[in-house]
């Protein structure tokens, strides 16, 4: 086997290279980072030490959207994450982005600052987050439209990202059914799809991390 992940199940960007690797089935050495050793072994790897971190024959690869393009180009499968079409593959990407970028890094704010010491600013983040998020959710209620997947028929790389962005967005600031029925039907969607399914599953038991309290639900 070739192929060794280095990734944590509570961690966004872990679940979305995970949900690539289950998708196709492709075999993989899963080096939990709670495991004794395998934090040392990650700073080793990629010395700004975060994940997740793939390791192709001795070659690490790291940030999610690359290690995703990597899997499509060297150990392809029946779900293509990037389609061969250029102007499908610009839309890929761009969602790709937008929910890294626009959904996940806007509900991490009011996270990171629970987690800071002495935190006194907590109000403020959780309100600059439900803008943005409003914002983000607003665009995509208008792009995904008539999509049952971020970028038509086909479950791609963007669906990828999709997934744990939306999941951890929710539990920051609730996306209503009221003003977003088609974004709040493509998370259910998501959430039902096997690979992803598996990946809320197995970081269920790390819900205690989450700084803000996960809500009793997903």
């Amino acid at each position: 086997m070739t192929l060794t992940l280095y990734a944590h199940p509570f961690s966004s960007y872990c679940q979305k290279v995970l949900v690539a690797l289950w998708e196709n089935d492709t075999a993989f050495t899963y080096r939990h980072l709670e495991e004794p050793g395998a934090g040392e072994a990650l700073a080793a790897l990629w010395p700004l030490g975060k994940f997740p971190v793939l390791v192709d024959a001795g070659r690490p690869i790291a940030e999610s959207s690359i290690i995703i393009e990597h899997l499509d180009l060297h150990h392809p499968g029946p779900v293509r994450f990037v389609p061969a079409d250029p102007e499908a593959a610009l839309e890929v990407r761009l969602l790709d982005r937008f929910f890294d970028q626009h959904v996940m890094n806007a509900m991490q704010g009011p996270v990171n600052e629970a987690m800071r010491q002495g935190s006194d600013r907590l109000d403020e983040a959780k309100a600059r987050a439900a803008a943005a998020l409003d914002t983000a959710c607003g665009w995509l209620e208008q792009r995904l439209a008539g999509r049952p997947w971020a970028v038509g028929d086909a479950f791609s790389m963007a669906d990828c990202a999709a997934a744990p962005s939306l999941f951890y967005a929710d539990w920051v600031h609730a996306i209503d059914a009221t003003p977003y029925p088609g974004l709040r039907a493509y998370r259910a969607r998501l959430l039902a799809r096997p690979s992803f399914a598996r990946a809320v599953e197995e970081g269920r038991c790390y819900r205690h991390y989450f700084p803000l309290g996960a809500p009793d639900r997903d």
